[in-house]
């Protein structure tokens, strides 16, 4: 057995990193990567377009085949222009946060999020929106597909599932059930009809005649 005392605290060599030195390192640390993050995000903004805001600005977009004027702060989402400056209240406010799908419409050929895009990042592309797919009186296959099969339930969610699944009917004219299930994926129905849903769409994709509208 080793007759060698083990040295006491204080006779031990002092290392040069300490517990607060290393937390007090990683805080200097992340203010410069922040620091470095805001200051490329700052460049890129000088070298890119001109910022606007954060006053109201003029915009145009492009509803239903017809230009629409109006003024909004940028931080204005495509659903709040719609609902509250054109009176367009189709679209749907349930989650606002782009996971439930009642805000649906069609910009540029493809089902989007409302609550999810500005109104001023959506100018110069084409929208449609449940008020526009069909004339006044008239019923879209899609629309007419949802009332045979009593696909709408409360209603809440029926604007953005019609937006999302004439969209998928315009890309697959010929979709199978399961395919229909997965495509309609992002829209989240309450009252559990989905198979109603399903359903109606598949319908609805059969009376489009190969994916052209009625």
């Amino acid at each position: 057995m080793s007759s060698a005392k083990k040295p006491k605290m204080q006779d031990r060599p002092k290392s040069r990193f300490s517990r607060r030195g290393f937390l007090g390192g990683l805080g200097a640390g992340g203010g410069v990567v922040g620091a470095g993050l805001l200051e490329s995000g700052a460049s890129a903004q000088t070298a890119g377009a001109k910022p606007v805001g954060p006053g109201a600005v003029a915009i145009t977009l492009q509803i239903n085949g017809k230009p629409q004027s109006l003024s909004v702060e940028p931080r204005v989402t495509l659903l709040d222009a719609l609902r509250d400056k054109l009176n367009l209240t189709g679209a749907k406010r349930v989650c606002d946060r782009g996971t439930c799908g009642s805000c649906t419409v069609i910009m540029d050929g493809k089902a989007v999020y409302a609550c999810s895009i500005l109104a001023i990042e959506a100018q110069g592309k084409p929208i449609q929106t449940i008020e526009g797919i069909a004339e006044p009186g008239t019923l879209h296959p899609v629309s007419r597909a949802f009332v045979n099969h009593d696909a709408q339930q409360c209603g809440f969610c029926t604007p953005g599932f019609v937006m999302a699944a004439k969209a998928f009917i315009e890309k697959n004219p010929n979709p199978t059930y399961e395919q229909v299930e997965k495509g309609l994926g992002g829209n989240l129905c309450r009252c559990g009809t989905y198979v109603g849903l399903r359903k109606a769409v598949l319908e609805a994709a059969r009376a489009a005649k190969g994916g052209q509208n009625a």
